[in-house]
């Protein structure tokens, strides 16, 4: 379920909820972001002038104007490992792609989430982060299965709250059901395992964790 949203023409809205999982994402074309600041808290104004790149502005602004919608002024924190969260409002993750913001917002558990275009290029570098076992299982040959691949092992990469995680052996899928697949994150000291929701809308993959990990 989804609603649409939007701001003049350039910006255009999206909620989903997947298994009680609240999703927002942010469409954007070419728009003038010194047009938004007012979306900006004092210290996101600052760090907006920090950036060079037109594209890196337009990102960060749309992200900001969709927090601002979800939360208003509610700064965006960051904590030691990166890992952004908003006071009070429940555990968040961010990501971006071509055109497009979006973040995962759980009450109840820790959540990753990844959002990533579908393109030919990952067939290409496929073997930076399939492991021997997922060869076997997954199909080599498919750059929309490869693309939900490295998005759920991005989303178990921010889930893990670990720096320095190799994709390839710390980070490992098995294939449920056509929409979910497990992860596992393996560190020295552990093993984890979550359930991840896998989505494809028009040529993007969104993939997040729906259940606790551990």
């Amino acid at each position: 379920m989804f609603f649409c949203e939007k701001i003049k023409v350039e910006l255009i809205r999206k909620d989903f909820k997947f298994d009680g999982v609240s999703v927002y994402t942010m469409a954007y074309n070419e728009f003038n972001p010194t047009n938004y600041l007012d979306h900006l808290t004092e210290l996101e104004t600052e760090r907006y002038f920090s950036f060079t790149h037109i594209q890196r502005k337009r990102e960060f602004v749309a992200t900001r104007i969709l927090r601002h919608q979800v939360f208003g002024f509610e700064h965006i924190h960051y904590d030691e490992v990166g890992a952004p969260f908003v006071n009070q409002e429940g555990y968040i993750s961010i990501s971006h792609t071509k055109n497009l913001v979006g973040f995962a917002l759980s009450k109840e558990f820790k959540i990753g989430f990844d959002l990533e275009k579908i393109q030919d290029k990952i067939l290409k570098v496929k073997h930076k982060f399939i492991s021997k076992k997922e060869e076997e299982n997954f199909n080599m040959y498919s750059k929309v299965e490869l693309t939900k691949i490295w998005s759920s092992k991005e989303t178990l990469y921010k889930l893990s709250g670990l720096k320095g995680l190799n994709f390839k052996t710390n980070l490992e899928l098995e294939k449920i059901d056509s929409e979910y697949w497990r992860g596992i994150i393996i560190s020295p000291t552990s093993t984890r395992t979550t359930k991840i929701k896998l989505i494809e809308i028009n040529d993007t993959i969104f993939t997040l964790n729906t259940s606790p990990c551990g």
